[in-house]
């Protein structure tokens, strides 16, 4: 397939740019520079600018752009960033996949989105059909997943994969616990009780190359593992893997010292189940902790 690829030079997309490319697929990357290769495009979403061409010449579209959540301490500046890169480039993308006429139009778009979608949901699973909660993630999940709504209304398959935390030692949840750790001056945040929705990278991966090629799916998708976990489980497990010791509990008020704003989301409480995968047969590499964070810590 010929792949047009925002946020390729992003934690997963790095990785998913790869995966594609080693499956046979023709991956084009979306930049906001100026294009210095033949597999680059150039756009500008914050201005909702992108050629026509370059989505026609495309039988799908993923689009991974967007701020990292937990890049920087959290201000007003940066709760924007966070709202605007997602929405302006889900937008940007919508619009011109559907501006297209129909015969030239991607047959699919996959489209990021997040968990944080369902708020805090403290003990209780939630799956795809459950409401957006409150906070600000849930809001700017709400707007991220609306700004998808162009190609939908074309025609287009669209995915909303909503991405729970994916393991690997290099980026996202667990590299900056990795030292701590290693120090043996890590513990639980907060309470410890609230619900961590991981998923290896392996199967992140491969969960998305699968929602690529399965025409029967549509809408919002749970990238999750299907046994969510505590904090305080994932720490003591954490732990034991790395052979040191785990019990330093870190305060809620010293996460809020330590991150600003992003410290409510640190705390949340997210149980979700991945009910779309599992229905459709998806069967994971890593369907435990142990084994998660096995492969995240070694390949």
């Amino acid at each position: 397939m010929r792949i047009l690829l925002a946020g390729a030079s992003g934690f997963l997309g790095t990785r998913l740019a790869d995966r594609f490319s080693a499956d046979g697929h023709q991956v084009t990357r979306l930049v906001r520079r100026p294009a210095r290769d033949p597999r680059e495009r150039r756009w500008d979403p914050s201005a909702g600018q992108l050629d026509p061409a370059t989505v026609a010449e495309s039988d799908a579209v993923v689009n991974l752009a967007g701020a990292g959540v937990g890049d920087k301490r959290w201000n007003d500046d940066y709760r924007r960033l966070i709202r605007s890169s997602r929405v302006d480039s889900s937008s940007t993308l919508a619009i011109a996949v559907a501006a297209l006429p129909a015969a030239d139009r991607p047959k699919v778009l996959l489209n990021s989105s997040a968990v944080g979608w369902y708020g805090n949901t403290g003990d209780r699973v939630v799956e795809e059909d459950a409401p957006a909660g409150e906070g600000f993630l849930a809001d700017v999940c709400r707007v991220w997943e609306a700004a998808t709504r162009p190609a939908e209304d074309a025609g287009v398959r669209v995915v909303r994969l909503r991405t729970g935390l994916p393991l690997h030692r290099d980026g996202g949840l667990l590299k900056p616990q990795l030292l701590p750790f290693k120090l043996g001056i890590a513990g639980r945040l907060g309470s410890g009780r609230q619900w961590l929705p991981w998923i290896s990278m392996v199967d992140w991966l491969d969960a998305v190359r699968f929602l690529l090629d399965r025409d029967d799916i549509a809408g919002p998708v749970n990238v999750v593992g299907p046994n969510p976990v505590t904090n305080a489980e994932f720490t003591r497990e954490l732990a034991r893997q790395l052979h040191r010791p785990a019990i330093i509990p870190i305060p809620a008020l010293a996460l809020k010292v330590a991150l600003g704003g992003f410290a409510h989301e640190a705390l949340t409480s997210t149980r979700v189940h991945p009910e779309v995968l599992t229905r459709a047969g998806y069967h994971y590499h890593h369907p435990d902790l142990p084994s998660a964070l096995h492969a995240a810590l070694t390949d």
